[in-house]
């Protein structure tokens, strides 16, 4: 049977994909590789932290349907690819899961379809990767099908902007399939925006998370001397912030987390080393944000001296362990890191988060801990990673022993301070 549309990878970019195309009255069919996905979500039962399970049943009512056979794609007037772009060893991405999407679509591709891919990756992925292994169907990008490139939007976690309120970039390979790719996400999105070719829409992401990637860094870094000229850092953001133009505020906090800030700009340096020549600011922005764990850790250490207790044979508890606020994705987190740094120092580490049941740093589970008031007491140290709403940081400040706020959040006391 025919469908409008075939989302290939059915992660936290892809279903939200679909669930929009699906509301927006399009027929959808979602392609994953991962039979266990497949069969949850033809259970109703989603993976994906926005998306609750009575959604996937909507969307299944809707007449979705989740399938491994990638012969779908025949069938498909519109194939969106979302698969991960993972950070390879070389510093750009693992193109890996793009290309075996490309080479599915290649078998069954046929003339009028368009392809886009909005998985995150390096300026020129989509004319050097994806057109020759799509043109290895023998149809011609431009031509016999549409072509083009669209970086996902996703924010996960924020109940003001999803699919549809935010603005869709798309670029294609040539100005009809920029065309065709704009007229088909208009029927999902309020606004779509045209660039004017495949790099400059993979270029438009990679500029949105560098720019979020440099300015933390920048906050990172003042966050540690501030600290030893002793200014409250917090305070003089806030103060720069009421200026109604020229400036957005950044504060600092234990590192970055997620796929996109602490990996995409990396996608951007590489392709810059291949020019022959770093991307300086990028690199220096990863080597601040990546020093930021063991600055916390060290913070940890000097606040237990000056209590009379050592690091060594503590009890440090963890506040938060999720890469963001609100949601129950470890992608990236900083807290893998602060932890890995306190074992080595001998320190004995518990974690509370109300969106983690369970969880593990190299192979070795980090005891969780239920009764926050309880920790809270017999920790020598608590140090708030994640600003979870669940908290009551007035409470956490009053039970803590000794507590170390990375997000400026706390009210500052005698045994309470911010990073």
């Amino acid at each position: 049977m025919r469908s409008d549309l075939v989302v290939i990878g059915l992660g936290y970019v892809g279903l939200p994909l679909a669930v929009e195309a699906g509301r927006s009255g399009l027929s959808v069919v979602g392609l994953d590789r991962d039979a266990a996905t497949v069969a949850r979500l033809n259970d109703g039962i989603s993976h994906v932290d926005d998306i609750d399970d009575a959604t996937v049943a909507e969307l299944r009512a809707q007449g979705f349907t989740a399938t491994t056979d990638e012969s779908v794609i025949a069938e498909a007037d519109t194939v969106v690819i979302c698969v991960p772009t993972p950070l390879a060893g070389h510093g750009g991405p693992e193109l890996v899961m793009v290309e075996s999407a490309c080479a599915a679509i290649s078998r069954h591709l046929t003339p009028g379809t368009l392809v886009v891919l909005e998985s995150t990756t390096y300026p020129g992925t989509t004319e050097e990767v994806v057109l020759p292994i799509l043109e290895g169907s023998g149809l011609r990008a431009g031509t016999d099908f549409h072509l083009a490139f669209s970086p996902e939007r996703v924010d996960p976690g924020n109940k003001i902007y999803g699919i549809r309120n935010t603005p869709k970039v798309v670029g294609g390979y040539t100005q009809d399939c920029t065309t065709t790719a704009a007229a088909f996400y208009g029927k999902l999105v309020d606004q779509v925006v045209q660039a004017s070719g495949t790099r400059e829409a993979e270029m438009a992401k990679l500029i949105e998370n560098t720019y979020r990637h440099v300015n933390i860094a920048l906050v990172n870094e003042m966050a540690i001397f501030s600290h030893e000229l002793g200014i409250d850092l917090w305070d003089a953001i806030s103060c720069a912030a009421t200026k109604p133009f020229g400036y957005q505020a950044f504060r600092p906090g234990p590192g970055v987390g997620g796929h996109c800030i602490p990996i995409d700009p990396n996608y951007l340096a590489h392709k810059v080393r291949t020019l022959g020549y770093p991307f300086r600011m990028v690199e220096l922005a990863q080597e601040i944000n990546a020093r930021m764990p063991r600055y916390v850790v060290e913070r940890a250490q000097q606040l237990l001296d000056h209590s009379g207790t050592t690091l060594s044979g503590a009890q440090v508890l963890l506040l938060g362990v999720t890469y963001k606020a609100d949601i129950a994705d470890q992608r990236e987190t900083s807290a893998r890191d602060v932890v890995r740094r306190l074992r080595t120092l001998g320190a004995e580490v518990v974690y509370h988060d109300p969106h983690v049941g369970s969880w593990e740093v190299d192979g070795t589970p980090v005891r969780a801990v239920t009764d926050l008031d309880g920790a809270l007491g017999d920790a020598d140290i608590s140090i708030l990673l994640q600003r979870h709403s669940a908290y009551d940081l007035a409470a956490i400040g009053n039970r803590a022993r000794l507590l170390l706020d990375t997000r400026g959040s706390a009210r500052p006391q005698s045994h309470v301070v911010r990073l």
